[in-house]
């Protein structure tokens, strides 16, 4: 509580200065990225694959904010630092997911809403106690072949739900990630996707302004507007690009301080081409998309060279951490639309 306009509005523009990892895998998320490498996830592997992310030497250049999951923000690294006061020490800012999942909304299958919104704010007050300074909150849309989902009353439960969760999160001094994700699955073409990632965001934005939301004080982490992951009509980055660019030019506010867009199920090239690609165009012409930063919250995209050169094994964790660093750099160029970069934004720690 406590926490003014201004100081929301600060850390937004702070958390999207760079790119986002999105270290925030449930239980059985975590477990699947380790079954390629044949390791068994626990409290203690977990941990040791947190230290070896957030210790990464240099990551503070392109990394800007971390987003973190219950077990995580309550663990420290091998010399007791809890990772939310090592990622800070860094001048990461750290988050929180603060979703507890999904569940089918009754009548409308494959149609699932997010829980979580009850005690909420008792939730957000103890993790921001533990150094939390964003919260996350994913509600997800799946396109069906019948063209009958998402249905309309999902795209209105999953909007209001968003809006609830990110009043909820600036009344307790906390930047709300609000991340409305059309999902990739399926064989739909990218118009297909346009049409719900637009459906979709309209309504988030509506709900979000009843609900009083401070606009500057949020960050908004949206799909990237591509074909089904079965399609067999994939377009190149630049067509991702000028399709998702016309799709948030009808929809996003310009208040908005930050996009952070997800990866869903692109390839950590896909992702990063696709990403730069839609730089190039933005700052090309800023009077028509006019937000401050367009950069990544990715997870599988930024994590997945760094597993499996660990594979687990702690002789490999300078050659993992090598593999984060590579990849952060590239998603960070690619967020100011370059092959390379004019600066870096800070001072690495």
């Amino acid at each position: 509580m406590g926490v003014g306009a201004e100081q929301l509005s600060k850390t937004a523009r702070h958390m999207t200065s760079g790119a986002i990892l999105a270290a925030d895998e449930s239980s059985g998320t975590i477990q699947k990225r380790f079954d390629k490498i044949g390791l068994k996830s626990n409290p203690d592997t977990n941990r040791a694959y947190r230290q070896l992310l957030f210790s990464t030497p240099a990551i503070s250049r392109y990394i800007s904010g971390v987003i973190l999951y219950d077990e995580t923000i309550r663990q420290s690294d091998d010399h007791g630092l809890p990772f939310s006061q090592l990622l800070a020490g860094k001048g990461i800012v750290p988050g929180i997911k603060v979703d507890t999942g999904t569940a089918d909304l009754e009548g409308y299958a494959p149609d699932k809403f997010t829980k979580g919104l009850e005690g909420l704010a008792e939730r957000l007050g103890e993790y921001r106690n533990m150094g939390a300074r964003f919260a996350k909150w994913r509600a997800t849309y799946s396109i069906t072949e019948d063209g009958n989902h998402p249905s309309r009353e999902i795209i209105e439960r999953n909007a209001r739900d968003l809006a609830t969760y990110a009043a909820i999160c600036q009344e307790n001094g906390i930047v709300p990630i609000v991340e409305p994700e059309v999902l990739m699955e399926g064989n739909h073409d990218i118009d297909v996707c346009a049409d719900v990632t637009r459906a979709t965001l309209t309504m988030v934005f509506e709900e979000l302004k009843k609900n009083n939301v401070q606009l500057t004080g949020m960050v908004l982490k949206p799909n990237m507007v591509v074909p089904g992951s079965e399609s067999e009509n994939q377009l190149s980055p630049e067509a991702v690009a000028h399709t998702t660019l016309e799709v948030l030019r009808a929809t996003v506010s310009p208040e908005i301080p930050g996009i952070a867009f997800l990866s869903g199920g692109l390839t950590a090239d896909e992702a990063t081409e696709d990403l730069e690609a839609i730089n190039v165009r933005r700052i090309q012409e800023p009077e028509k998309y006019p937000w401050e930063r367009v950069t990544a919250s990715f997870g599988r995209a930024l994590q997945s060279e760094a597993i499996d050169a660990w594979g687990g094994k702690i002789e490999n964790v300078v050659a993992a951490q090598a593999a984060l660093l590579s990849r952060a750099k590239k998603v960070f160029y690619a967020s100011n639309g370059q092959t390379s970069p004019i600066k870096l934004p800070r001072n690495s720690s």
